[in-house]
């Protein structure tokens, strides 16, 4: 077991195309969102593992030795399948949560309980641990805050416990494991996403633990070369809403309206397929047209999914204000509500950001100034975090 404090971070995620269009077989394009969820591992020897998730008010401790009492034989060690319900009823037993607990809370919780004891099952005897995990990520935005904190976790547990190699050298600020380990690392988090959502793609965890871009078409996951990390502003109009709701009314319409929905679905694949091409152009020299036609895909889009019938008024709203100040937006992820997201291009004058962004913050919205095509999970020293991520994690 490691004896040294563990720093983790892994990224959130977008749907930069192809929202909606991938349940009907067309290509998604996932790109990592700079907005990331920090874990800090203390191994001590109180005797208690601890787990703190201050973003959604969460603070646990259970007794190891109890812990080690308990039958989890149905936890098959280096077991990576998916939890049957008998073995989700049991371990709320073991966490001691009543059976029809289904919140999010409760569910992060069960997910970091399964990932301990499946990991460290490895372990002589079940380590005495501290964990904080503390995030940037709304939570229930559709960023996939759940893949990020379940990526943190896999990566954390399995190298305290030395399943995997620690990457960080002496005098590195960071670092990121092997593609073998990230294999493992996902193959963990996925499971850990299954704990949280029941029947997840794996796009969101894929994301969070390799970073950049990836493609996803009916169940396949590849990587894109090297994506260039482009800046975007990422609004959340507050909005809440049902994604269920959201894939059902598509389908339905598809169903009334075939010889005009599936074109429409179609040309949002052509536009996920463009966008593929051109951010591969990009890697070598990004130019001011690339940007353009950026834009260009980005309207698009967003006309096809008002089409859909997934728009919203606040994403409307979203769309003329950034429009005022010449830039281009589209909702991200399910729609009616939730998130979108602006391409600021290079050339973006500092006060014109500043007035969109008050604009925005003025319609009720929450703004971050951020990138897409960040790097995957990461092991950090305390020092290369910056400022209020240490002072946060250190508050814990």
């Amino acid at each position: 077991m490691l004896s040294e404090v563990l720093l983790v971070s892994a990224p959130g995620k977008v749907i930069l195309h192809g929202e909606h269009a991938v349940v009907h077989g067309k290509v998604a394009l996932a790109v990592a969102l700079n907005l990331r969820t920090f874990l800090r591992l203390q191994p001590h020897s109180n005797g208690k593992v601890d787990l703190n998730l201050p973003n959604i008010g969460i603070q646990r401790a259970w007794d190891v030795a109890k812990l080690q009492m308990l039958d989890t034989s149905f936890l098959k060690q280096g077991d990576v399948t998916a939890l049957t319900p008998e073995q989700m009823e049991k371990l709320k037993e073991v966490a001691g949560f009543p059976e029809d607990c289904a919140d999010h809370e409760h569910l992060a919780v069960l997910s970091f309980l399964y990932l301990y004891l499946s990991i460290c099952q490895s372990q002589r005897a079940l380590p005495s641990l501290d964990v904080a995990v503390w995030s940037e990520l709304p939570t229930g935005a559709g960023l996939g805050s759940s893949a990020a904190y379940s990526v943190c976790l896999a990566a954390a547990l399995l190298t305290a416990c030395k399943e995997i190699p620690n990457p960080l050298k002496d005098g590195e600020a960071a670092n990121r494991w092997t593609e073998e380990s990230l294999e493992l690392i996902n193959k963990w988090a996925f499971q850990g996403e299954r704990v949280i959502h029941g029947n997840p793609s794996g796009v969101d965890n894929a994301v969070s633990t390799w970073g950049g871009a990836l493609r996803y078409q009916q169940g396949k996951i590849s990587s894109l070369k090297r994506p260039p990390a482009l800046k975007i502003l990422l609004t959340n109009t507050k909005v809440p809403r049902s994604t269920k709701a959201l894939v059902a009314g598509v389908k339905s319409r598809l169903l009334k309206f075939p010889e005009i929905m599936a074109p429409l679905l179609t040309s949002i694949d052509a536009i996920s397929l463009e966008c593929e091409r051109l951010l591969g152009e990009m890697t070598a020299a990004p130019a001011p047209e690339h940007y353009l036609v950026l834009e260009e895909l980005i309207d698009m889009n967003q006309h096809h999914l008002n089409a859909l019938g997934v728009g919203h008024a606040s994403l409307d709203r979203l769309c003329q204000v950034t429009m005022a100040h010449g830039l281009h937006s589209k909702l991200t992820g399910a729609g009616g509500g939730g998130c979108g997201i602006t391409l600021l291009r290079p050339d973006l004058e500092r006060p014109e950001v500043e007035a969109m962004k008050q604009a925005l913050t003025s319609c009720g919205f929450d703004c971050w100034e951020t990138s897409i095509g960040a790097p995957g999970v990461s092991v950090h020293t305390a020092a290369s975090l910056d400022a209020p991520v240490r002072q946060a994690l250190d508050g814990l």
